[in-house]
């Protein structure tokens, strides 16, 4: 047994709480305060929960923009009350057309990211414009708005443009996202113009107000979308726009990626578990890892009144046996643990409508290039492929990745209904899991669920363990398991973080709660 912390002097000595919110009208979490209260706002004014988390999704862009943006893509499930079905909105990245696996060749060790495939010449899959995919948030969000929503495309973008207009907000935490990409911003001349002004990175002055910065032109291309309409991002001035960059930068991506790429609505991935019925993200999510996973859970495991070193071992062995088959099956080998810049927020509105939207970049900055035309920041979703050839999950043209995304949404059999997923890589998967467990099998409550110790298995052998955790926990999972135990703090994340909404059918009363660990993540109920 391991009892080293993996990050050695990391420490955080402090006990944080971040109580549950509950209220009788709707209610939206995300990673980002201004967005939840942005998402809260529709809410207050009729809107329903795809209302809700489409300008909370177009405005987290603004304040986050590291997480996630119009440079990205995703999924977002809809719980559609009045139906009792839910639908995957799936908006994910594609490969360009014109992609060529030859310029992608291999060079001993490893990437510089997150999935430890074996190295590309000049991380070209990883960081700059090879490793542009399609982005599809843009087609996500209309799509979404279009089918399920009640508000114009020009009100959900209303939001996100005030915020862009008045510029980021650079506080100790976005200090520290800014300065541990910055070897890499520094590379790209928007990037560092907008990250790094005059060369540094942006910082506070103690005692003195926040500074903020002005994120290129981006401001400008989400008016230019809310008058245009979203197609403009991808047949119009912008798409235009985003092609010129991308003739002056190089890679693969045309005008007829953007032009032929369209989201798609699908039904979401249902399943039962034990009397709960689950709906996940459908196909290259990790949507049906976490039927495997709850599966064998429920298989192997009898829940008592609080989870135990019974249940926290079941949890172990059933993450580790899914993993293994997916790895296997799906060529998604390889990938190691790492901060990915992914957002999630969980939304619910009066009625009982509920969304799981969870959008990236990839990696935290995505490519790290920032568009001049545009002052959108791409994604690198090239790097979800594998690059070597002859693998399921092997690099090709217009070709959709696996990615690691898997918002959900649970009837729990109880009177409660859950919206929930996370931010996090490979450890997303887990916490979802868990946090299922915690609410369906011991009937927790959202407070306790969120604060309650998890463990994480993110495709390896080794089992990671919250410190928290009881000795008699540990030293059970030490008996037959490779472990080591991690703090569960700020920064470095070495846990999922997860944000959701419960909706209680039974006293009309809705709770959220957001991620405890982050400065930024809120969950806030819309004013009355």
């Amino acid at each position: 047994m391991s009892e080293h912390d993996p990050i050695s002097g990391t420490i955080e000595t402090w006990q944080i709480r971040k109580p549950a919110v509950e209220s009788p009208h709707g209610m939206v979490a995300s990673q980002h305060y201004e967005a939840s209260q942005a998402g809260a706002e529709v809410l207050a004014e009729g809107g329903n929960a795809v209302d809700a988390a489409v300008a909370a999704g177009i405005a987290i862009g603004t304040v986050e923009p590291w997480m996630s943006g119009l440079g990205g893509g995703g999924h977002m499930l809809v719980y559609v009350a009045a139906e009792n079905r839910a639908y995957d909105v799936d908006f994910g990245m594609r490969a360009p057309l014109e992609l060529d696996p030859e310029d992608y060749p291999l060079v001993d060790g490893t990437d510089s990211d997150l999935f430890g495939w074996p190295a590309v010449v000049d991380d070209r899959n990883v960081v700059g414009p090879y490793s542009f995919a399609v982005p599809g948030f843009v087609a996500g969000m209309a799509t979404a708005l279009e089918r399920f929503g009640t508000r114009s495309w020009r009100d959900s973008l209303a939001p996100a443009i005030a915020l862009a207009r008045r510029g980021m907000n650079v506080d100790w935490y976005a200090t520290l996202k800014i300065a541990a990409a910055a070897p890499q911003l520094r590379d790209f001349v928007e990037s560092a113009r907008v990250y790094l002004p005059g060369g540094h990175v942006p910082a506070g002055e103690w005692g003195g107000p926040v500074p903020s910065i002005t994120l290129g032109n981006l401001a400008a291309t989400l008016e230019r979308l809310a008058e245009a309409g979203p197609r403009d991002f991808y047949e119009g001035k912008v798409a235009a726009q985003v092609i010129n960059d991308m003739q002056r930068l190089g890679g693969s991506m045309g005008a007829e990626d953007l032009a032929r790429y369209q989201a798609r609505i699908v039904p979401a991935h249902s399943f039962g578990y034990r009397d709960a019925q689950v709906h996940a993200a459908a196909e290259l999510t990790a949507g049906p890892t976490l039927r495997r996973t709850l599966d064998m859970l429920a298989a192997s495991t009898s829940p008592g009144a609080a989870p135990d070193a019974a249940m926290y071992c079941g949890y172990a062995d059933s993450l580790l046996a899914a993993y293994a088959e997916r790895l296997e099956e799906l060529g998604d080998d390889g990938e190691a643990s790492a901060p990915t810049c992914t957002t999630h927020m969980s939304v619910v509105d009066g009625e009982g409508n509920m969304v799981a939207l969870t959008q990236t970049l990839l990696s935290v900055f995505g490519s790290k290039v920032v568009l001049p035309d545009t002052g959108i920041l791409m994604n690198n979703g090239i790097m979800w492929f594998d690059p070597r050839p002859g693998q399921p999950n092997s690099l090709a043209p217009g070709k959709r990745p696996l990615s690691n995304m898997c918002p959900t949404v649970v009837d729990a059999g109880n009177g409660l209904r859950i919206a929930v997923g996370a931010s996090g890589g490979r450890r997303i998967m887990p916490a979802v899991m868990q946090l299922i467990s915690f609410l369906v099998d011991f009937g927790m409550s959202v407070d306790d669920a969120c604060h309650q110790p998890r463990l994480d298995v993110s495709g390896t052998p080794l089992v990671t363990l919250d410190t928290r955790l009881p000795a008699a926990i540990v030293d059970h999972l030490a008996e037959g398991h490779q472990v080591a135990r991690a703090q569960h703090g700020v920064y470095p994340a070495l846990f999922a973080c997860p944000n959701l909404v419960v909706h209680d059918q039974t006293r009309a009363m809705n709770t959220g709660a957001a991620f405890v660990m982050s400065p930024w993540s809120k969950a806030v109920p819309a004013p009355q």
